[in-house]
Protein backbone atom coordinates (compact mmCIF):
# COMPACT_ATOMS: atom_id res chain seq x y z
CA UNK A 1 0.00 0.00 0.00
CA UNK A 2 1.09 3.49 -0.62
CA UNK A 3 2.61 5.63 2.37
CA UNK A 4 0.72 9.09 2.73
CA UNK A 5 2.37 12.19 1.64
CA UNK A 6 4.81 13.50 3.86
CA UNK A 7 4.34 16.88 2.74
CA UNK A 8 0.94 17.05 2.67
CA UNK A 9 -1.88 19.73 2.30
CA UNK A 10 -0.60 22.66 3.75
CA UNK A 11 -4.48 23.44 5.33
CA UNK A 12 -4.11 23.26 8.88
CA UNK A 13 -6.54 22.43 11.71
CA UNK A 14 -6.20 23.08 15.36
CA UNK A 15 -7.86 20.13 17.11
CA UNK A 16 -9.11 20.44 20.96
CA UNK A 17 -11.01 17.64 23.14
CA UNK A 18 -14.70 17.94 23.15
CA UNK A 19 -14.31 17.68 26.77
CA UNK A 20 -12.33 20.03 28.17
CA UNK A 21 -11.79 22.10 24.86
CA UNK A 22 -7.96 22.09 26.10
CA UNK A 23 -5.62 22.55 22.50
CA UNK A 24 -4.31 19.00 21.48
CA UNK A 25 -2.24 19.53 18.16
CA UNK A 26 -2.13 21.86 15.02
CA UNK A 27 -2.58 19.54 12.34
CA UNK A 28 -2.27 19.44 7.92
CA UNK A 29 -5.46 18.51 7.28
CA UNK A 30 -6.48 17.00 3.59
CA UNK A 31 -10.43 16.94 2.41
CA UNK A 32 -13.13 17.85 3.53
CA UNK A 33 -14.48 15.13 5.59
CA UNK A 34 -14.90 14.11 9.40
CA UNK A 35 -11.45 13.50 11.09
CA UNK A 36 -10.90 10.31 11.93
CA UNK A 37 -7.25 9.96 12.19
CA UNK A 38 -3.85 11.79 12.36
CA UNK A 39 -1.28 10.90 10.75
CA UNK A 40 1.95 11.79 13.58
CA UNK A 41 4.06 13.47 10.59
CA UNK A 42 1.47 15.75 9.88
CA UNK A 43 1.28 17.22 13.17
CA UNK A 44 3.15 20.93 13.30
CA UNK A 45 2.31 21.67 16.78
CA UNK A 46 2.06 19.10 19.56
CA UNK A 47 0.29 20.54 22.92
CA UNK A 48 -0.01 17.24 24.68
CA UNK A 49 2.76 15.05 27.00
CA UNK A 50 1.54 12.04 26.14
CA UNK A 51 -0.09 11.97 22.44
CA UNK A 52 -3.73 9.71 23.52
CA UNK A 53 -4.49 11.50 26.39
CA UNK A 54 -5.50 15.55 26.96
CA UNK A 55 -3.04 17.43 29.33
CA UNK A 56 -6.12 19.03 31.21
CA UNK A 57 -8.29 16.43 31.92
CA UNK A 58 -6.68 13.26 31.11
CA UNK A 59 -9.29 12.03 29.18
CA UNK A 60 -7.80 9.17 26.11
CA UNK A 61 -8.93 10.68 22.94
CA UNK A 62 -7.16 8.16 20.31
CA UNK A 63 -5.19 5.47 20.33
CA UNK A 64 -1.60 4.52 18.55
CA UNK A 65 -1.91 2.69 15.41
CA UNK A 66 -0.28 1.97 12.18
CA UNK A 67 -2.17 3.23 9.25
CA UNK A 68 -0.47 2.17 5.53
CA UNK A 69 2.87 1.91 7.23
CA UNK A 70 3.08 5.14 8.71
CA UNK A 71 2.52 5.53 12.60
CA UNK A 72 -1.00 7.42 13.44
CA UNK A 73 -3.78 8.20 16.07
CA UNK A 74 -7.20 6.72 15.85
CA UNK A 75 -9.31 9.21 17.09
CA UNK A 76 -12.00 7.97 19.48
CA UNK A 77 -15.57 9.33 18.33
CA UNK A 78 -16.73 12.44 19.81
CA UNK A 79 -13.79 13.00 21.61
CA UNK A 80 -11.89 15.75 19.83
CA UNK A 81 -13.17 18.75 17.81
CA UNK A 82 -11.62 20.96 14.75
CA UNK A 83 -11.76 24.44 13.44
Amino acid sequence: MAKPNKKGPVRTVDIYCAGCSAALFKYRKGGKGALVKCFIERIVKNHTNNNCHCPSCEQEFGRSTLIRGAPAIKFVGGKVRFK
